[in-house]
């Protein structure tokens, strides 16, 4: 089983959706039961939340399950749970890096990390920008190629 853990600042806008995304596709492609898949935040502000409201109006509008999601904070477990670890932004990451207290069997990456010579290095935080199309199109770009690195990775074929 391969794990997959998204995480983003408060787990209610970039992280949940990019759980949606990349498990909508991978059931897409008839992988979902390869996956477990999942998405915390580094922060404490939100847990037990539904997704954001634009995240989930967003998801609604393009047909993708976010049903039961909650928002989490990212715990001690998961550093040896997960197999990949994908951070929406750098700070994400080196907050990852700094609570994995380097006993981490996963691997802990950027998902712009899977894009190759991609123009975006962090996802943009749309609680703040508002804009959740734009972060929509990098995650889903995003979560395609991170998709296809780990088909790769694992021997898997579509």
């Amino acid at each position: 089983m391969i794990k997959v853990l998204f995480v983003c600042l408060g787990n209610i806008c970039r992280s949940p959706m990019a759980e949606a995304i990349f498990r909508h596709i991978a059931t897409e492609k008839g992988l979902g039961q390869d996956f477990i898949i999942d998405s915390a935040g580094t922060g404490d502000w939100h847990i037990g939340h539904p997704p954001h409201e634009g995240t989930r109006q967003l998801l609604d509008d393009k047909g993708i399950s976010y049903e039961g999601m909650q928002a989490r904070q990212v715990c001690d477990k998961d550093f040896n749970e997960y197999t990949y670890i994908v951070a929406m932004d750098a700070k994400n990451k080196e907050d990852l890096l700094k609570l994995s207290r380097k006993e981490c069997k996963g691997e802990i990456s950027l998902l712009s990390d899977f894009v190759p010579a991609s123009l975006w290095k962090d996802v943009p935080d749309p609680y703040y920008t508002g804009n959740f199309d734009e972060v929509y199109n990098i995650i889903e770009e995003g979560c395609s190629h991170l998709l296809q690195y780990i088909l790769k990775q694992h021997q898997l074929t579509v």
